[in-house]
């Protein structure tokens, strides 16, 4: 007699254990969350649409590296939408093999977005040689299992914990004042039979996407929607529109639940102007 299988219980990140997406993803879904690296983000999208995960956790933009502009493509092609939010402080550690001591790091790998945001160490340590990686905790993971005995990656603390890697150097970020915002995608199916559920001083934010034809005046006669209303915008982005060169996809975030009756009117203002209109989710503000 055939069992039956188990259905996927993992929220899916890009990277490798102990990626800063993996600290977003437990964030997000709980300490105890079982978690599904992928190799890239259409991947990380791919694994939620097709029931290989339950959940994603996607980086959509950085305090400092300014927004993922893939990651908003993503959004409107796989339509899954965002439940859930919160930012991750990201710390950059130099980490080395267990006896591997700072004095013979010649090789330094890590994302491209990590090496430039520490700058300032490379400046004063100019004998390190910079070395793009497709991802922080990948580099720890790469210079561990080779053995590297002149390399040291940057990564994150629990990067330095999954592979056995010492810290060298903590937190030699240029800017400390340097986040992460994430989102928490689900199925529509599973966000319809499990919605979130808001308590008394819970804040709201709602996340949408438009269009609008190229006309003087279209896009200032669209966010009049929200200013008639006093609906305060967190966040917007703009994207090109595949297909119709130098017209445009715009993003938006703004303060306020999507079934509130001034939130409801806005959009009904919205969508009498728009080309194109979809709400992408309605969550929680993260604290």
């Amino acid at each position: 007699m055939r069992t039956k299988s188990k259905p996927p219980q993992a929220i899916a990140f890009q990277g490798e254990r102990g990626a800063f997406s993996e600290e977003a993803a437990r964030k997000l879904a709980g300490a105890d969350a079982k978690v599904l690296p992928c190799a890239c983000f259409e991947d990380m999208f791919r694994s939620l649409k097709e029931g290989r995960a339950i959940g994603a956790a996607v980086p959509i933009e950085n305090t400092l590296a300014g927004s993922v502009h893939e990651n908003y493509d993503h959004l409107v092609n796989f339509e899954l939408p965002i439940v859930g939010e919160t930012s991750v402080r990201i710390v950059h550690n130099l980490i080395a093999p267990k006896g591997v001591p700072f004095s013979k790091i010649r090789r330094i790998f890590s994302h491209p977005v990590a090496l430039n945001q520490c700058l300032d160490f490379f400046a004063a340590n100019p004998q390190f040689e910079k070395i793009p990686f497709y991802d922080t905790a990948g580099s720890v993971k790469m210079i561990t299992e080779e053995g590297l005995t002149d390399a040291a990656g940057i990564a994150s603390t629990v990067a330095a914990e999954i592979y056995g890697a010492r810290i060298l150097r903590k937190s030699i970020e240029s800017d400390r004042r340097n986040f992460t915002r994430f989102f928490l995608l689900r199925t529509p199916d599973f966000a319809k039979r499990h919605p979130v559920l808001g308590g008394p001083n819970l804040q709201w934010k709602t996340s949408l996407v438009f269009s609008t034809r190229n006309v003087p005046g279209a896009l200032f006669r669209a966010l009049s929607a929200f200013a008639l209303r006093d609906l305060s915008l967190t966040k917007i982005e703009s994207r090109p529109l595949r297909g119709k060169p130098w017209e445009y996809l715009f993003y938006v975030d703004f303060l306020g639940h999507a079934g509130s009756p001034n939130v409801k009117n806005a959009l009904n203002h919205l969508g009498e102007i728009a080309d194109f209109l979809r709400v992408l989710g309605c969550y929680p503000k993260a604290a």
